[in-house]
């Protein structure tokens, strides 16, 4: 890329801006050695690099780059066996931590769209050594100070030496405090001289304290002396002191071999470190300047839109439309001094060396750039009294070298070309300059005041005019470029406001060709023709852009009724379902009632007549069957059992078993007596005293008994379809039975049914004597169509 035109088009000042982003010196190497690249590829990766950065930091915020070191050489002489100072290895450290810190916040996640291949590319090559880092900060303290922590060896010593000086210490205090050595004293105080324990004895007192002279004041009158009672404490806290060096040094060479050990890893981070300082430095500039990326186009055209200067204050610089390469190649602007021409020329230049460096320019969006081999640019003056160059000779001399050098692939930049010589010479030669650029296929960009160049322009083809702008009423430009249209000096205007008569305009006018006269008066009118044109395209604008917003406004509107129309429909329809689907299943609910009263109505008749027919017989057969106390009073009377209290041992006489009275009824004369699992109560007639030494027995006809009712009673009863007293009846039967067969709980089955069965079973459960608790039936048990009852 041409030296002198990067330096006229003050491409230096934006890389002095981007130096102050950095966070390193890794980073400030890549900016020194920025230049503008003609390589497509190259330029597209570099701009997409800077556009990830950005992207990155107004996602991220700030990412902590504070902390990166050039440790190279550092690492350089770890790998060959020196041993780093404190300070070098807390760089290193410092450094590693940084490179986890960044790898670990660019890495992508799954919680949220984090994709930045280039920068995460970067990222993820860094080499992580959490263990090396750790044991750097656990042992050093800073630059100077190593950590009680780096060895136990290390914090033995310390603690050893801390003892020692106080020993000493206080072995001074001893002595400076004594009544014997205060008079020999200079101050009662405890110094130090060349890492030992001094006190200051006043110079005629040298004799009577004994001890060696480590130094003297500048007038001689004190001298510093170690007492020989303390000089071996000294020597060992000398000898201390040492160990502790030693010790220091040992650590220092033991983290230095860790560093050596992945010194390669460590400068193959320094890379990729200063790569992304970089990157993020030139992200940062990109927010500064609220830039963005440019389109890149392979076609060799330029479209700024809104470009603005980016050395000028972003409050106050006016942005303008340029756009070259398309319908022409040449660009003239043209107008009035001070006007903004050559900010104009220079905005374009600095944006191509901008865009070919990956920095971003500040633009709208929809801005495209495109990569020149070279960007030549002749601005300013630049004559030389050493070399004897006139301003046209300087001029001309750059010109000259930038038409050797210009290709098809070229952008060239001339500000007031032909200007320092005679006119009508200068406009020629300007033309000749302007077609020769044109002829290699270069795009050109130029400014000038040349009438003649105006024309060539209106008449040439790939040739277009420029202008920037300049109100006549307040005498000062607008900076404003209008495409399309030459400009106009307005020299008898701005004479004619700062007071000049008209009488020398007059003359001044008639001294001026008719043709030059009768162009700038089109020129003008033309002007004020686009001047109103623009006003009412701008009024047209705004029309159409309040319609749209009102079409939108209605168009939101419509697609809200409809949405609520569809809505409301879909929820009705949603409300009738549910409706519906109740009053089936209420109907179904009726039918299954009416067929259950059906067939308990059936159930219950049957029933009846089958607990007539059961009742018929019990009473025919009443008569017949023995009475309870006929078959537990012995036949044979025998002498009444007397004082019966619980947990006694007695026998049933009838039964030939033997039992534990449980409790005692004097009024009734009876007893609960516990044979087995049985409980049962029996007169004091049926029972007699146990003997201590007879074993119990169960006769071999009781326990058949037991047994074929265990072996035959469930651990169920179904009562559905019975009446609330056949029920009873079913329930007390079945529990007398479930006991005797020694259950200890059993499932009663009553159903859900109007409940009326539900609640008087229970009712009778609570006052069974058999029933030790119950609970409603659990899911997978019967649920509320059972009730548990735990037997005693």
């Amino acid at each position: 890329m041409n030296q002198k035109s990067l330096r006229v088009l003050e491409f230096n000042k934006i890389v002095d801006i981007l130096k102050t982003k950095v966070s390193s010196s890794l980073g400030l190497k890549y900016i020194e050695n920025l230049t503008p690249s003609s390589d497509y590829e190259e330029v597209r990766y570099m701009l997409e690099e800077t556009s990830q950065a950005q992207g990155i930091l107004l996602k991220r915020g700030s990412l902590g780059l504070n902390g990166i070191h050039d440790v190279e050489d550092k690492a350089k002489r770890a790998e060959i066996g020196a041993s780093l100072d404190p300070g070098s290895l807390i760089k290193i450290a410092d450094t590693l931590r940084v490179a986890r810190n960044l790898k670990n916040t660019l890495a992508s996640s799954e919680e949220e769209e984090f994709n930045y291949p280039v920068i995460q590319g970067l990222s993820n090559s860094l080499y992580v050594y959490r263990d090396v880092e750790d044991k750097i900060y656990n042992a050093i303290v800073s630059e100077i100070e190593i950590s009680d922590n780096a060895s136990s060896e290390l914090r033995d010593i310390r603690r050893r030496i801390v003892q020692k000086n106080q020993s000493i210490r206080s072995k001074l205090n001893s002595i400076i405090s004594s009544t014997t050595y205060q008079k020999y004293l200079q101050d009662a105080i405890i110094s130090v001289r060349g890492d030992r324990f001094v006190v200051p004895v006043k110079a005629e007192y040298r004799s009577y304290v004994s001890g060696i002279i480590h130094d003297q004041s500048s007038s001689g009158a004190t001298l510093f002396i170690e007492p020989m009672s303390i000089v071996d404490m000294n020597n060992e806290l000398r000898q201390l002191r040492l160990k502790e060096q030693e010790e220091i040094e040992r650590i220092l060479a033991e983290l230095s071999a860790l560093v050596g050990e992945i010194s390669h890893d460590i400068i193959s981070n320094q890379e990729i470190l200063g790569k992304l300082d970089f990157a993020f430095a030139k992200g940062k500039l990109s927010i500064a300047m609220k830039a963005v990326e440019p389109n890149l186009n392979e076609d060799k055209f330029i479209n700024i839109k809104a470009g603005r200067h980016p050395l000028l204050d972003a409050e106050t610089v006016v942005a303008n439309d340029i756009y070259l390469g398309r319908d022409f190649h040449t660009l003239l602007i043209t107008g009035p001094n001070t006007g903004g021409k050559t900010v104009t020329i220079k905005t374009v230049g600095l944006f191509a060396l901008m865009t070919q460096s990956g920095l971003h320019i500040p633009a709208n969006y929809g801005s495209s750039m495109c990569v020149f081999d070279n960007v030549f640019a002749d601005i300013g003056d630049e004559q030389s009294i050493e070399q004897s160059l006139s301003t046209f000779s300087s001029h001309m001399t750059n010109i000259v070298s930038i038409l050797k050098d210009v290709t098809e692939n070229s952008l060239v930049i001339f500000d007031e070309l032909g200007a320092g010589t005679d006119p009508i010479e200068g406009a020629s030669l300007a033309i000749a300059i302007l077609e020769d650029v044109k002829m290699a296929g270069a795009k050109c960009i130029a400014t000038t005041h040349y009438t003649e160049l105006k024309n060539y322009a209106l008449t040439k083809e790939g040739v277009e005019n420029a202008a920037v702008e300049f109100d006549v009423d307040t005498l000062s430009p607008t900076y404003r470029l209008l495409m399309g249209i030459p400009g106009k000096s307005n020299a008898f205007e701005i004479s004619k406001k700062l007071g000049l008569s008209d009488y020398i305009i007059s003359r001044a006018r008639e001294f001026i060709d008719d043709s030059n006269i009768e162009l700038e008066d089109v020129i003008q009118e033309a002007e004020k023709s686009r001047l109103k044109a623009i006003e009412e395209r701008e009024e047209a604008e705004k029309l159409k852009v309040e319609i749209e917003k009102v079409k939108q406004e209605y168009d939101e509107r419509l697609a809200k009724i409809t949405s609520q129309r569809d809505k409301l429909i879909e929820q009705a329809k949603s409300e009738a379902f549910r409706i519906t689907r109740g009053a089936k299943e209420e109907v179904d609910n009726i039918i299954k009632e009416l067929r259950q009263m059906e067939n308990e109505i059936a159930s219950k008749e049957k029933n009846r007549k089958i607990e007539a027919l059961r009742k018929e017989l019990s009473s025919s057969m009443g008569a017949l069957q023995p009475s309870v106390e006929s078959m537990i009073i012995p036949k044979v009377a025998t002498k009444e059992i007397k004082n019966l209290k619980p947990g006694d041992e007695v026998k049933v006489i009838t039964l030939n078993q033997n039992g534990s009275v449980v409790s005692v009824d004097e009024r009734k004369k009876e007893a609960v007596v516990q044979i087995g699992i049985m409980k049962m109560t029996l007169p004091f007639k049926s029972l007699q005293k146990a003997k201590a030494d007879v074993k119990t027995t169960v006769t071999k006809g009781t326990r058949s008994i037991i047994k074929s009712k265990s072996g035959r009673v469930k651990s169920e009863v179904d009562l559905r379809g019975m009446n609330l007293e056949e029920a009873i009846m079913e329930v007390d039967k079945y529990l007398d039975d479930a006991c005797v067969a020694g259950l200890e709980y059993v499932t009663i089955i009553h159903g859900i049914g109007t409940g009326v069965l539900k609640s008087g079973i229970q009712e009778v459960l609570k006052k069974n004597k058999h029933v030790k608790s119950q609970r409603p039936g659990q899911y997978g048990e019967g649920g509320a169509g059972v009730t548990i009852a735990v037997l005693k």
